[in-house]
């Protein structure tokens, strides 16, 4: 008898730490080590258990439930409470459920033209980001709103910023493989924010980052904590962003679909959802 029970617990033991290797192969996406490290213990946590995520790595779990029906929907409500985004399963009790077909669609349903007209202004998922001025690398005048019908990834960031300095590669690199896989159906657009736009081109160069999608934010210095809109008017920086640096995503009809305060590690992560949104 004991031999047939020490059979199965190797076995358990083997099928348990498969399962753990299939997940360090094929990672939680947008998530950091520490939801990795969390998942593993959420193996081993009382049964009636559910993981969930969301694009831009919110996550959550919940253990110890009346039922797996409570346990889902306490996760992901619990995901809800940290993001706008919209939270799916990664794991209900033992199986790994997520979708991965539909993870790059949640950025959506996708406002239409009449939906977007109606929407109040702000940064927030789904309202209308208001209509930036600014300038192209060249010195033409342009605005948010003359890129309606693209996808646009708004980026705020700084050559004063370490945080911005050390994702601009990474943005670099995302710049090129959006050029050669979405093409003008995506445009990136990257705001320099208290410096003038010299400082930071002659940064950008000095670096080797060639490539990048500068515009001029119009700002002249460390004391300019504003930005203008194409009506006239100027808003607070901190508005827009909290800290640098900030990125959005907006969609074809201008409005909010993803917002991320501080700098992103794996910009290529997000293609697939670019590539959805742009449809």
């Amino acid at each position: 008898m004991w031999q047939r029970r020490v059979k199965l617990l190797l076995s358990g033991l083997l099928l348990s730490a498969t399962a753990t290797l299939a997940v360090a192969d094929d990672p939680i996406p947008h998530v950091g080590e520490r939801a990795r490290e969390h998942f593993q213990s959420y193996r081993y946590a009382e049964d009636h258990r559910a993981f969930a995520i969301a694009p831009g790595g919110a996550w959550a779990w919940r253990a110890g439930l009346a039922s797996a029906a409570e346990a889902r929907e306490a996760a992901l409500d619990t995901c809800r409470e940290q993001t706008e985004q919209r939270c799916t399963l990664y794991a209900d009790g033992d199986a790994v459920v997520f979708d991965r077909a539909a993870w790059p669609t949640l950025w959506g349903p996708y406002a239409t033209a009449t939906e977007a007209r109606s929407a109040p202004e702000g940064t927030r998922r789904g309202q209308r980001m208001p209509d930036l001025r600014f300038t192209s690398a060249d010195g033409g005048p342009m605005a948010l709103g003359d890129l309606s019908g693209r996808v646009v990834l708004l980026h705020f960031w700084g050559s004063w910023c370490p945080p911005c300095m050390r994702e601009l590669p990474l943005l670099q690199r995302f710049a090129a493989r959006v050029e050669h896989e979405l093409g003008e159906r995506v445009a990136l657009v990257l705001l320099q924010v208290r410096e003038p736009f010299a400082d930071a081109e002659a940064w950008v160069e000095q670096n080797g980052l060639d490539g990048l999608p500068l515009f001029d934010s119009g700002s002249t210095g460390s004391d300019d904590t504003s930005l203008a809109l194409a009506d006239g008017r100027r808003l607070p920086d901190r508005d827009l962003a909290a800290r640098f640096p900030t990125s959005y995503v907006i969609g074809r009809e201008g409005l909010v679909l993803f917002r991320h305060v501080g700098p992103i590690h794996a910009w290529d992560e997000y293609l697939a959802f670019f590539a959805d949104a742009a449809r």
